[in-house]
């Protein structure tokens, strides 16, 4: 199953058939409960209104606390690189509204900062109970878009094997129907069946670029990658980097952080256990870990 969300491709399949609709029934509860819950281009959104108060706890929901986790998560895995407090700084840089009314325009951009961290969100997951400082606001959508993932496949492995994808994050659990799952790895946000192959039983693959949502600003081209230790985007040795690790939302950690991270990407990713692609703008490759032998499209 294909379908579309967010300006984005994604797809679903199980092992077995007759799951398939039970799997579309959590892959659409899932993605309609985060897009209700972390969508900032929402006015109604839930982080929406939680970006306009500060000093005051709020409880959140249960899903915007699972997100909330998975971003906390992110940061501390990643020494704050993968920082949920980007949200001034991709508005400072014009990606103030929808990707797609983004592309088409040149958009002004206003004076950038460091982003203020986690040390500025002060979250009790036991109450749900959360505060932001002065001068914090969120933006969730990289790491919540991964965690859809997760929980689709979480929810769907009871049942069997199930792979599912949203814009390059991918979420694995058992097998396929004839044998490990097999996954295309592109730097672009569709595949065009020419792209690389792995076979994978387990976990997640997410990959992270700087050559897609970008925009034009005054003759620069700007990407959605935000370094919270200047507040501009990224510009780092490589183009895209694609992670493996134990979930999606760990494997999209990791990939954001490695074009930030430049040419240390790779001791940072192997200490972590896991295994990346790493591409470089000139598109010379550089493999970290055990990353799986890659085969051509047929």
């Amino acid at each position: 199953m294909n379908f579309e969300v967010w300006g984005l491709s994604g797809s679903l399949a199980t092992e077995h058939r007759e799951h398939e609709g039970p799997a579309r029934e959590r892959l659409w509860y899932w993605l309609d409960a985060v897009d209700t819950a972390c969508n900032r281009f929402r006015a109604d959104a839930e982080i929406s209104r939680l970006n306009t108060t500060h000093d005051r706890a709020v409880v959140v929901s249960d899903t915007l606390a699972r997100c909330l986790e998975a971003a906390l998560l992110s940061a501390e895995l990643t020494d704050g690189l993968c920082d949920p407090t980007v949200l001034d700084s991709l508005v400072a840089l014009g990606y103030d509204r929808d990707y797609a009314a983004l592309r088409d325009v040149i958009v002004p951009v206003r004076a950038h900062r460091p982003s203020p961290g986690v040390g500025a969100i002060t979250f009790e997951p036991e109450r749900r109970r959360v505060s932001l400082a002065p001068g914090c606001s969120l933006d969730l959508g990289s790491s919540a878009k991964a965690l859809v993932v997760d929980l689709v496949a979480n929810d769907v492995a009871r049942l069997g094997g199930v792979c599912v994808e949203v814009g390059g994050d991918v979420a694995l659990r058992g097998s396929g129907p004839n044998g490990p799952w097999v996954v295309g790895i592109s730097d672009r946000l569709e595949l065009d069946g020419n792209e690389p192959r792995v076979s994978q039983h387990g976990g997640g693959i997410a990959t992270s670029s700087l050559t897609t949502r970008t925009w034009k600003s005054r003759g620069s081209t700007l990407n959605h990658i935000i370094d919270p230790r200047t507040g501009y985007c990224a510009s780092g040795p490589y183009a895209t980097a694609t992670v493996s690790a134990s979930s999606c939302v760990v494997a999209n950690a990791y990939s954001t952080a490695a074009l930030l991270w430049g040419e240390e990407a790779s001791y940072h990713i192997a200490q972590a256990g896991w295994s990346a692609r790493l591409v470089r703008h000139d598109g010379r490759v550089d493999f970290v870990g055990g990353w799986p032998e890659e085969e051509k499209s047929a």
